[in-house]
């Protein structure tokens, strides 16, 4: 697992910068929250296998959605002048920063054994995922997090969380939920934001970030 300091406390100042800078209710309790046990949000991975899957990915990938979500804002609202009231700075801002907020609590640092090419058997720091202290989902999750803080949230903001992942859930999830899915994108501009910044961030700022264990 990576782990630098350094890289971790700056991401977290920015991370709690740009959450302050949207002057909402709840941000202090929020950032508080995230920073204990057990949610340990600024040290954990985004994933075990996949993009910045080391110590502090997680905030990172967070301020790398924030990034594309608030480029797109531009674009979007340069194209259509008409979807800025829809697309405002602080509504990017909260729905890009927290829709993985869900991930904080389930990778666990674990030190495993493995063998190496000379046939030698050597440790190495991983995580194992463990969705036990609050298995309700993952949109649908961070959402609630934000809600259970006491954070000043929207409605438009809250699904945009919900429905980041898109149709990459849908396949284990009912026609219901693609309903929803789909109206809450129909209706509100900021669901399509957050979906594609997410993307954009995974795929393309991230792209060559997963380290090889």
């Amino acid at each position: 697992m990576k782990d630098n300091n350094s890289d971790i406390q700056a991401d977290k100042q920015e991370f709690s910068d740009l959450l302050r800078s949207t002057n909402r209710d709840g941000v202090e309790e929020l950032l508080e929250y995230l920073d204990e046990e057990p949610m340990r949000f600024f040290t954990a991975p985004a994933s075990v296998n996949h993009h910045l899957n080391h110590d502090g990915g997680l905030v990172r990938h967070s301020l790398n959605v924030c990034h594309a979500g608030l480029k797109l804002r531009e674009l979007a609202i340069e194209a259509r002048p008409d979807l800025a009231p829809h697309l405002t700075r602080d509504s990017v801002i909260i729905a890009t920063l927290l829709h993985d907020i869900c991930k904080a609590d389930i990778y666990q640092p674990v030190r495993k054994t493995r063998r190496n090419r000379f046939g030698i058997n050597v440790d190495f720091d991983t995580y194992d995922i463990d969705y036990s202290n609050f298995p309700i989902g993952h949109g649908e999750k961070s959402a609630i997090l934000a809600l259970w803080t006491g954070l000043d949230i929207t409605k438009e903001e809250l699904l945009a969380i919900r429905w980041h992942m898109t149709a990459w859930e849908l396949p284990m999830q009912s026609y219901e939920a693609l309903r929803n899915l789909n109206t809450a994108r129909d209706l509100h501009p900021l669901c399509a934001l957050v979906q594609l910044a997410d993307n954009f961030a995974a795929a393309l700022t991230e792209f060559g970030t997963t380290i090889h264990i």
